[in-house]
């Protein structure tokens, strides 16, 4: 019990390093990366604080040289799967009533440490792989992973400060109660500070949490891990299992003691997971908590008011980077003919002078897909596209996978608003691009709002306020994260709390209070100073 009101330090977001030619930051990490590619790391999975190692292994290969194995990591079997619920659930009594401010001072260690000694060995292990250039990995596991940490604890003073009125001769007070059971967090491979967040945002409510990473994001998840470890997290509170997706789904969602579910991942997936859990929901204790963020397909819009180069450079960095990968990625674009000519050039000019290669040459901006079976998704859709004739390659379609999985950035532009390109996700570094009569500016609103089942986020861009207006309005359940004259990506922690509806997830908001709120059970109690001794009523009375 503590002795006092206590305030958590001011937080603000952590200053993204540049690392620019010479610069200290580009020599740790460079330096990092090169040792730690020559290494061999064998990574186990965790529970209880315990490294397992089954001898079932995988190897890990970066997808910009998939022929190099930096290491393995192992496999769980059925009985480990158990054997978590088991240890989870005992961490449980401890951790469920740890006081908030001793469970606060263990994620702010984490910052500390990530922004410090951990930093660089992170980001280098998300540039091998999960084939990132140093600046994306700085942006993601480095910067918002430290966000996540530092405002969720600042999110979480706030929800217990949140105390309901008391009238005379009562006290009236929230407790904020942990979920009844474990949480189970399934995390992408594409940020490494959303396979941090989705755990510990449960367990720093008091919840404890079975943690399954995606296959090539093990590496640096087994690092989050060590960082945990050292910054004291108990053990049992975050169990880390790497195995089959299906056989460790199928236990855990049988499971009576299932609390919650945060997923980020495919709309599929996802899918899949709430039918599982609407099958079982007799089994369970309590209403498992389901937050997921899931698929998109991100628009950019153009008024002919817009600025062409504005545009093009949403497209180029909005499409492109990190290989088209991210869940805000652009994917689809409606420009008016008018600024067409313009804007087609620019973007030509920009991924004429892109360079594609792997991380360690930092001048390179795009890098590898994830795998091989990403490789062949679009590699496929690009073959598809060269005979399509309602569509046209403008720049791009090409591919190589002799050494890494590299698709080429990739323009396309169709006749039909409806083509498979403006409607289907890709993942990829590929965006279609409908050209729109500037007379028909406003109808098309109405197209972009009703192409997709998606809607996560968007960005218009227009000089006209009128024009900015109408289209806010029109696309209001369009995305979660929209945006006005800025690309469709790159939220910041407390700045743009993030998700999207429909086929893209539940909305909850990682990076707000809105998201934590999700791993509470309320208890509402009222104490009666003096209670009454009789049960009359004045109005009872003669």
């Amino acid at each position: 019990m503590g002795n006092g009101f206590f305030k958590v330090p001011k937080v603000k977001n952590e200053p993204v390093k540049n690392y620019a030619p010479n610069s200290f930051e580009k020599k740790e990490v460079m330096g990092m990366y090169k040792r730690m590619i020559n290494e061999k790391i064998d990574i186990p999975f965790y529970i209880d604080g315990k490294e397992f190692r089954t001898g079932n292994t995988k190897e890990i290969n970066p997808p910009h040289n998939h022929k190099l194995c930096v290491g393995k990591y192992h496999l769980a079997e059925e009985e480990h799967v158990y054997f978590a619920i088991e240890k989870a659930l005992e961490a449980r009594q401890k951790w469920a009533k740890t006081s908030w401010e001793e469970r606060a001072s263990i994620f702010l260690k984490a910052a500390d440490l990530l922004a410090g000694p951990y930093r660089y060995k992170l980001n280098a292990a998300t540039m091998i792989a999960q084939s990132k250039n140093v600046y994306q990995a700085e942006i993601d596991s480095a910067c918002e992973l430290i966000d996540f940490f530092r405002f969720n604890v600042e999110f979480m003073t706030q929800i217990y400060n949140n105390q309901p009125i008391s009238s005379s001769g009562t006290w009236n007070r929230t407790e904020y109660r942990p979920l009844e059971g474990f949480v189970y967090a399934i995390t992408p491979f594409n940020f490494t500070a959303i396979a941090g967040n989705l755990p510990t945002s449960a367990a720093m409510m008091g919840n404890v949490v079975i943690w399954k990473p995606a296959a090539s994001q093990v590496y640096s998840a087994h690092l989050i891990m060590d960082l945990l470890k050292e910054a004291g997290l108990p053990d049992g509170v975050i169990n880390m299992i790497t195995g089959n997706s299906g056989m460790i789904s199928d236990i855990l969602l049988k499971n009576p003691n299932l609390a919650g579910v945060h997923f980020t991942g495919s709309t599929s997936v996802f899918n899949g997971l709430w039918k599982t859990i609407g099958n079982n929901i007799d089994n369970y204790k309590t209403y498992p908590r389901i937050v997921g963020e899931t698929g998109g397909k991100d628009f950019i819009w153009a008024h002919p008011s817009a600025n062409s180069n504005e545009v093009a450079t949403a497209i180029s960095r909005g499409a492109f980077e990190y290989q088209g990968q991210k869940c805000s990625a652009a994917s689809r674009a409606y420009i008016p003919q008018s600024l067409w000519y313009e804007i087609k050039t620019l973007i030509i000019k920009d991924i004429s002078s892109f360079k594609m290669g792997t991380p360690e040459d930092t001048s390179n901006f795009i890098n590898a897909v994830i795998d091989k079976k990403a490789f062949t998704r679009l590699s496929k859709f690009l073959d598809q596209a060269k005979k399509d004739k309602e569509a046209e390659i403008v720049i791009g379609g090409s591919y190589d996978d002799s050494i890494g999985y590299f698709i080429e950035p990739t323009v396309i532009v169709t006749t039909n608003p409806k083509h498979s390109g403006m409607c289907k996700e890709l993942f990829g570094p590929i965006i279609t691009i409908y050209i729109y009569n500037d007379n028909e500016w406003k109808s098309i609103l109405d197209v972009i709002d009703s192409t997709s089942e998606y809607a996560l986020t968007g960005a218009i861009f227009s000089k006209n306020r009128d024009a900015i207006k109408l289209a806010s309005e029109k696309l209001e359940n369009s995305a979660g994260n929209f945006y006005i004259n800025d690309k469709p990506t790159g939220a910041v922690v407390a700045q743009q709390p993030f998700g999207g509806a429909r086929a893209s997830g539940t909305n909850d908001k990682a990076g707000s209070v809105w998201n934590l709120l999700r791993w509470v059970s309320n208890r509402t109690i009222k104490e009666t100073f003096v209670p009454p001794t009789n049960y009359r009523y004045p109005f009872l009375e003669d």
